[in-house]
């Protein structure tokens, strides 16, 4: 978890003093002077940042739109890029960023509130980060942070890091119905019964679809959310969080073009149709600071999760079983616990600004995972039974200075001690990993800030962090069960028309990932890859241009290769994304998004790439002028690939084999793009 640092619009005179770089002196308290109250004033500044590419998204940027895949609001940041991974919304998107094909988390960490995300040892894939449990409404704002700079953060955040930050309270509550085509239908309910002294937000979310497949999705989510925030002694707030997900779903696979180029296949067919899966998630959170009148915070946050998780592919169809085919199921049974204890201290060090924090994380995970064949979801019998104790221990220190008003210094330095207990349920299976071993790093960082002037900023960082390799490998003869990154950075913001206007960002940044040891979710099979270096350079542009006309853009190019020349599978080169908002009078609200990925090599020599694509979206909402008893209503539209285009989500090259084919075949295998899709609905505020 990470340390959860507040910066709210209105705080009190008192609080407001914890800016990281505030030039705060420390003080003593007089017991005979008389106490005063302090009323709460508005105060409004921009949060420090450490690296140029470190950003706050604010919700007003991605909730025109009614959701139905919460990992959508990812490509308002620069180069991320997801995509859904199997022909079915319910499994956990595809992650692009920074030259990665993060696959489905193992090099971004996610957090929601500092809770991790992102699922260790994972019967499917290390990292696996499904964030379908998320009701976008819920989230206040996504906390941006590439590279590996911060102290705060650990396992899998090589790329970066994303927080989703929810909200304490809604100021109206609001019903909100909407459907489509291919029978897709949206409901929420989201309210806030008490807003003073405590503050609370339930939400409630239904999805449904069938999507555009020959075969039916019937893809089901159901959320809850809520949570509880209060003050319990007047410097301190306590937050109370729970969730809860289920969801279910056809799939229809990761399908070959040549069936589709002979037409033996439609682009939307599968072949194998049974393919889909079922998950449940439930998440409690504890988040607890005490701000001290000494310019100190005390922090400690904890929480809880249960997770169930069941996939039934078939990726090589009938490669290795001509008869029952190449089908598979992986089983996740888990319970997860954890949290962050720690003290920062904001004040001055020989007349100069500074804040120190110091803190220490811990996580277990409880897993019982599952690697089976099947044929049309009947199980066949196990390859790899495992129980799977993990275990993470890291203590930070944090350090932050201002010597001069053009320059601030920061950094400190991250220690991990990870122990790896895999024991092997099933003596007949064909493989058994066993064992226990223990692993650990040391991981430096440093930032360097100067300015502004000509209200522009430069930064300049260095970091090194790592991701954790699946337990079942890592307890493997001569493994490694830490795969160690180094990331640097360079890069200017500037907001050359005033603090309204335009932001612009440019960054160049580099990363080198030592030789690891990757666990395969999809094969349940190991595979060792050499070092590699990413580099690239990041620009985007984003702030309002004119009275009510906003942008958000941006534009990335990255070179991925391993060591000796070869190319990355599925490393993106080129992104793009690009967002007009506009409010017109009348109450209309206009956006139109842009979203285009590059082509990529999908094997090491570069001869066969997945074809780039460019997407185009359209929002509208509208507030409607009938007058209610209570309350106001909106209406809105929503279309997905405006212009129709034909392009692919996941695409691979390897081997599979039809039930027609009397030879293996190496092709390319993919996931077809949703066509133009065309979603509205009504929302009554109240």
């Amino acid at each position: 978890m990470i340390q959860h640092i507040l910066y709210r619009a209105q705080i009190s005179v008192a609080a407001a003093t914890l800016g990281l770089f505030s030039p705060i002196s420390s003080f003593a308290h007089d017991p005979d002077a008389p106490d005063v109250t302090v009323p709460e004033v508005a105060v409004i500044t921009d949060r420090p940042i450490a690296a140029s590419s470190q950003q706050f998204i604010p919700d007003k940027e991605y909730l025109l739109q009614p959701q139905g895949r919460p990992a959508q609001v990812l490509r308002l940041i620069p180069g991320f890029i997801t995509v859904e991974h199997s022909g079915g919304a319910g499994k956990a998107d595809q992650y692009f960023l920074r030259g990665f094909d993060a696959d489905h988390g193992t090099d971004v960490a996610f957090f929601t509130d500092g809770m991790p995300i992102n699922l260790r040892s994972h019967a499917h894939g290390q990292g696996y980060t499904d964030l379908n449990f998320i009701i976008p409404e819920t989230i206040e704002g996504l906390e941006v942070y590439k590279g590996a700079y911060l102290p705060e953060f650990g396992d899998f955040a090589t790329a970066g890091a994303v927080n989703f930050r929810t909200k304490d309270v809604v100021r109206e509550g609001v019903v909100q119905l909407a459907g489509g085509q291919f029978d897709t239908q949206r409901h929420l309910l989201m309210l806030s019964p008490t807003k003073e002294k405590v503050r609370t937000l339930f939400a409630g979310e239904t999805y449904y679809t069938n999507g555009p497949f020959l075969h039916d999705n019937r893809y089901f989510r159901g959320n809850l959310l809520g949570k509880a925030t209060l003050n319990p002694l007047g410097r301190d707030e306590l937050s109370l969080t729970g969730t809860f997900h289920k969801a279910q779903w056809n799939g229809s696979g990761e399908i070959p073009l040549r069936a589709v180029q002979d037409g033996s296949l439609d682009r939307f067919g599968a072949i194998d149709p049974s393919e889909g899966g079922k998950t449940i998630r439930g998440t409690a959170q504890l988040n607890y600071h005490f701000d001290t009148t000494a310019g100190g915070r005390f922090f400690a946050n904890a929480y809880v999760q249960y997770y169930k998780f069941d996939l039934y592919s078939n990726f090589t169809f009938f490669l290795h079983n001509p008869v029952n085919g190449d089908g598979i199921l992986q089983s996740d049974r888990r319970v997860l616990y954890g949290g962050d204890v720690g003290y920062r201290q904001a004040g001055t060090l020989l007349d100069v600004p500074a804040a120190a924090t110091i803190g220490i994380q811990s996580r277990v995970d409880t897993i019982h995972a599952r690697l089976g064949r099947q044929i049309r979801r009947a199980p066949l019998g196990d390859t790899v039974d495992s129980a799977i104790q993990e275990a993470s221990y890291a203590p930070f220190v944090k350090a932050d200075i201002q010597p001069t008003p053009w320059l601030r210094l920061g950094g400190g330095v991250r220690s991990e001690v990870f122990t790896f207990n895999v024991r092997n349920r099933c003596p007949d299976c064909s493989e058994r990993p066993a064992g226990r071993t223990t692993s650990g790093l040391v991981l430096p960082k440093a930032n360097l800030v100067l300015g502004p002037w000509l209200a522009t900023e430069l930064f300049v960082n260095y970091g090194e962090g790592f991701h954790s390799n699946d337990a079942r490998s890592a307890v493997a003869p001569a493994s490694s069960p830490l795969a160690r990154a180094k990331t640097y950075e360079v890069g200017l913001r500037s907001r050359p028309w005033g603090p309204e206007g335009i932001e612009l960002i440019a960054t160049a940044w580099a990363l080198d990932l030592k030789q690891e040891l990757v666990f395969v979710g999809d094969e349940g099979t190991t595979e060792i890859r050499g070092a590699t270096r990413r580099h690239g350079i990041e620009a985007a542009a984003r702030g309002q241009v004119w009275g009510p006309l906003y942008f958000n853009g941006s534009v990335t190019w990255t070179q991925a290769e391993f060591r000796n020349g070869d190319a990355i599978p599925l490393a993106p080169e080129y992104t793009a994304y690009g967002s007009v908002l506009l409010h017109w009078p009348e109450g209309l609200t206009s956006q139109v998004q842009a979203t285009y990925l590059g082509i990529r090599p999908l094997i090491e020599d570069r001869s066969v790439k997945a074809p780039s694509w460019l997407v185009f979206d359209v929002s509208e909402r509208y507030r409607l002028p009938i007058k209610l008893p209570y309350g106001r209503m909106e209406a809105f539209l929503f279309v997905q690939n405006l212009f129709n285009t034909k392009w692919e989500q996941a695409v691979f090259a390897f081997e599979s084999r039809l039930p027609n084919e009397a030879a293996p075949v190496h092709d390319i295998h993919f996931v077809p793009g949703n066509p133009r899709f065309v979603m509205g609905g009504l929302a009554w505020y109240f």
